[in-house]
């Protein structure tokens, strides 16, 4: 049992915390009206991109088996057999939109329209969108901001351009950083983890997480003062916690950089405790400002 938990990676189910930002960006986090659809969507979410982790392994467990990490994956390492990686796809997917009627939201329909879209996107990306570089990382970043609008659908909230911007910008930046890891034992051991890897370089990877982080920090700031999210919020301070993401950014840059360690955003999240002690001033301080 346990590789097949393994198999469907609970760990990375951290990603779809993305679900939570309408309802915490709009001061509903604590109204259980708002945050049981947004639990159930999260669940949802969680399931169905278990189901694509597990198709993603049944489709590259050739290649995964030469890769000096992959190759211990419950499928690519033999624990689990190709018979049971399908079927714990399909579990996944069928529990995937078998709960979301438990939402008992307005829009149930728009939601089963982008868990499939999600899942049709990925599908495609694993079979072959993956292949091209820039492409695939911007297919990462869109995947979350599909869970961010799957959080705002289900509760009936307005997502705001903002938030829209912020997500793709971030979460393309933390894609940029797992490249390089990639790129990285390409250069040393001369396998290519993916094929997409042939259309990055060092300099490439590095401007362009520079140039990602810059944009994204203006971005942010820009946010914070905005007068429509001053007037929404109620609040003129919530500019104060622009340093958190500052912190942040350049912490992500100088493990990508001087340490090597950016191969996994979700471990870096789990291991880094400067990350983590950002993150978690950020959440604070956003929580004193407009909740309190």
């Amino acid at each position: 049992m346990i590789h097949y938990i393994r198999l469907i990676r609970p760990l990375q189910w951290l990603k779809n915390v993305f679900v939570f930002a309408p309802i915490f960006f709009s001061t509903n986090l604590l109204k259980p009206e708002f945050f049981w659809p947004t639990l159930v969507v999260f669940a949802s979410f969680c399931l169905i991109s278990s189901s694509i982790y597990c198709f993603n392994d049944l489709k590259d467990v050739e290649a995964d088996r030469q890769h000096p990490k992959k190759c211990h994956r419950p499928i690519a390492s033999g624990k689990v057999s190709v018979m049971g990686g399908y079927v714990m796809m399909l579990l996944c997917t069928i529990g995937a939109l078998a709960i979301l009627p438990l939402a008992q939201s307005e829009n149930t329909p728009y939601l089963y329209a982008i868990i499939i879209g999600y899942w049709l996107m990925n599908i495609g990306y694993c079979l072959k969108l993956k292949q091209f570089a820039i492409l695939d990382v911007s297919i990462i970043a869109i995947g979350f901001v599909m869970r961010v609008l799957v959080g705002g659908i289900a509760t009936d909230i307005y997502i705001s351009h903002w938030l829209v911007m912020m997500t793709f910008l971030v979460t393309l930046f933390l894609a940029f950083t797992k490249r390089n890891d990639d790129y990285r034992i390409y250069e040393q051991t001369g396998t290519k983890p993916r094929v997409s890897i042939t259309g990055y370089n060092k300099t490439f990877i590095n401007e362009a997480t520079a140039i990602i982080a810059s944009v994204t920090l203006v971005c942010y700031i820009m946010y914070t003062m905005s007068p429509e999210v001053i007037h929404r919020l109620g609040t003129r301070y919530v500019y104060l916690t622009s340093g958190w993401v500052l912190a942040g950014l350049l912490r992500y840059l100088q493990n990508m950089i001087v340490f090597g360690l950016s191969g996994s955003p979700t471990k870096s999240l789990v291991k880094d405790h400067f990350v983590q002690f950002c993150i978690l001033g950020w959440i604070a301080s956003f929580f004193v400002i407009i909740y309190l």
